[in-house]
């Protein structure tokens, strides 16, 4: 066995596989937004050389479909943030199996379907359901964490 292997934490890997999905809804961000934009790039004023100076402006300019990849984007570098912190932490201190790796790949599962449902048919209430779970997911690993500091 390896030295990196002797080392893994089990729940690292989710905090990968969520890196992985992140960069694979750049990749569909991307593949929708970029030929929309080369496609309209010359067709009216809105669309001349400053487009995209700020992408609240960009994004009121695309149609609803092409923008939510881009809107569920940003929600990947939102909220997974402090996932990876709790997850890579309670690695450091031993909580990287049992309950934690659980809810870990709970969340990752859950963001993935986030990301799904956004990025497609994009129903709020749906979303939003998905999301409280995932938090809650969050929320609970962060208290074991805690708790683990208090005992």
């Amino acid at each position: 066995m390896t030295d990196v292997m002797m080392h893994f934490t089990p729940i690292l890997l989710p905090v990968f596989v969520l890196v992985g999905w992140t960069l694979m809804m750049l990749a569909w961000m991307a593949a929708v937004r970029l030929p929309y934009i080369a496609s309209q790039v010359g067709r009216s004023p809105e669309w001349g050389e400053d487009v995209g100076q700020r992408t609240a402006d960009l994004g009121a300019q695309m149609p609803k479909e092409i923008q939510w990849k881009a809107d569920n984007y940003n929600h990947l570098l939102e909220q997974p943030t402090a996932f990876y912190a709790v997850a890579i932490g309670s690695a450091m201190i031993g909580l990287g199996v049992g309950l934690n790796l659980y809810l870990a790949w709970a969340y990752v599962i859950l963001r993935i379907i986030h990301s799904l449902v956004h990025a497609t048919i994009n129903r709020v209430p749906l979303r939003f359901g998905i999301f409280l779970l995932s938090t809650l997911c969050l929320l609970v690993m962060t208290v074991n964490a805690l708790m683990q500091w208090i005992n």
